[in-house]
């Protein structure tokens, strides 16, 4: 490098940024990013042939050169970051007036040092994509096929098949769904899907052991089990008032669809009810469900995706 190299240390984050050459203006800092920065000059020549800065600091900030030290992870040699996680950066032949800057982890009073490098951006996220559509379709596709028998369009003999799909596909799948979402920071979205994944696995195993091991039908027990399921959608559904139409619709007619599910263990016709409304719950999941990629792939919004606040 030709020149001073300007390393800052920061609280809480590992980034390094390298500007092209014949690139003016600096770069743009995330808000979670303190101002309280400190600077250490670097001496010349500390890009590495890879094209890769290869530097570590001191705990109090100072850049150790680039000779040849043991890293954290024990190993002699340089840090490399083709071997740091997230590849966020490509490799470049930085010529010597390509400014770089490092910045890097400062613990508590910059008394240890970082124990991996890692390249992160301001809003890196743990999960890249967005794990919505594929758990709004696990449950949708899932509660379309039961809701065939329910309304009685498809034949009883069609009860496995939905029970097979119920416990990969509306069960374990839409439980993943969930904790993707819990790891990307969505209380709501990761709460609902993990519950809805564990009911269909669940469920899955109820019909499973009904079918293997038939014994006398529990028509109390399954009103009350029912019931409490839609008190527990009916209180997701509030938090869908601060979401979007879309989910509105999900939720409501889910928990108007458990209870008919209730009252129909004792009566046909409203099992048969329970049936129409399941369906159109799981059909509006699905469609929920391609409004949320249409709008991250396409760049689009169809209808029911704005965000609303009724509450």
């Amino acid at each position: 490098l030709d020149g001073a190299v300007v390393s800052r240390c920061i609280r809480g984050s590992s980034i390094l940024i390298m500007d092209q050459p014949g690139v003016s203006g600096r770069p743009k800092l995330g808000p979670a990013y303190s101002d309280s920065l400190h600077s250490a000059p670097v001496e010349p020549g500390a890009a590495s042939r890879n094209g890769a800065l290869s530097i570590f600091m001191h705990p109090l900030g100072t850049a150790l050169g680039t000779a040849p030290s043991k890293l954290p992870n024990g190993r002699e040699g340089r840090p490399d970051i083709r071997e740091a996680r997230g590849h966020a950066l490509p490799r470049h032949d930085h010529s010597p007036s390509s400014d770089c800057r490092l910045i890097c982890d400062d613990h508590e009073d910059h008394r240890h040092f970082h124990h991996d490098l890692r390249l992160h951006t301001a809003d890196h996220p743990g999960v890249r994509g967005n794990p919505g559509p594929f758990g709004l379709l696990c449950f949708g596709m899932t509660t379309v096929m039961l809701m065939f028998i329910t309304t009685g369009w498809a034949e009883p003999v069609f009860l496995p098949t939905v029970i097979a799909y119920a416990a990969f596909y509306g069960g374990l799948g839409q439980f993943v769904a969930g904790i993707l979402e819990l790891i990307k920071g969505s209380t709501f979205a990761g709460t609902a899907f993990s519950s809805y994944g564990c009911f269909w696995m669940g469920w899955f195993l109820f019909e499973y052991l009904a079918l293997i091991n038939p014994g006398p039908a529990a028509h109390t027990g399954k009103t009350l089990w029912s019931g409490l399921w839609g008190i527990l959608t009916m209180l997701f559904f509030v938090v869908t008032l601060r979401k979007n139409v879309s989910l509105q619709v999900v939720f409501s007619s889910l928990f108007v669809t458990f209870f008919l599910l209730a009252g129909g263990v004792h009566n046909a016709h409203v099992n048969t009810a329970a049936g129409y409304v399941g369906f159109a719950c799981g059909a509006s999941a699905i469609y929920a469900a391609f409004a949320q990629l249409y709008k991250d792939e396409l760049g689009f919004e169809l209808p029911g995706v704005k965000p609303v606040r009724f509450i």
